[in-house]
């Protein structure tokens, strides 16, 4: 189930947060899990994902997107980005938008298969390395 991230869910969605991306952006998720941002989160009994969306209607910036490790390579994703294009969307989003390290193959080819592609490059963008904006019509 895609579900709006509730006060509850911190912890886990904070564990979830410091295991899983490289360069987190915790008071971010602090901040939108009272919304906005709107956080989406996958819950299959417990949080095993979730989705960090900053809105600029009619543009969507997804911030940070993570499934628990364990986890991955089981269509969760998948299904976490599935239901945040739909609630996109319904809600009259045109153009979503995020960051990727411009090496990491796995989320680059994770994101082209929802249709993404690259807007453009953004030399120095991470601590240590390059990233790419990546772009969606909804």
């Amino acid at each position: 189930m895609i579900r709006e991230a509730r006060r509850e869910d911190e912890g886990r969605l904070r564990a979830i947060q410091a295991n899983t991306l490289d360069e987190p952006w915790p008071e971010l998720l602090g901040v939108g899990i009272d919304g906005p941002p709107l956080v989406l989160v996958l819950d299959i009994g417990e949080p095993l994902g979730y989705a960090l969306v900053v809105p600029d209607h009619p543009v969507a910036y997804l911030a940070e997107f993570a499934i628990a490790p364990g986890k991955q390579e089981q269509g969760l994703g998948t299904a976490l980005m599935d239901g945040l294009l739909d609630r996109l969307r319904t809600n009259e989003f045109e153009t979503i938008r995020l960051t990727a390290r411009a090496d990491d193959e796995r989320a680059r080819s994770f994101y082209a298969g929802f249709g993404f592609s690259v807007a453009d490059e953004l030399p120095g963008h991470y601590d240590d390395g390059d990233g790419v904006l990546l772009v969606r019509d909804l």
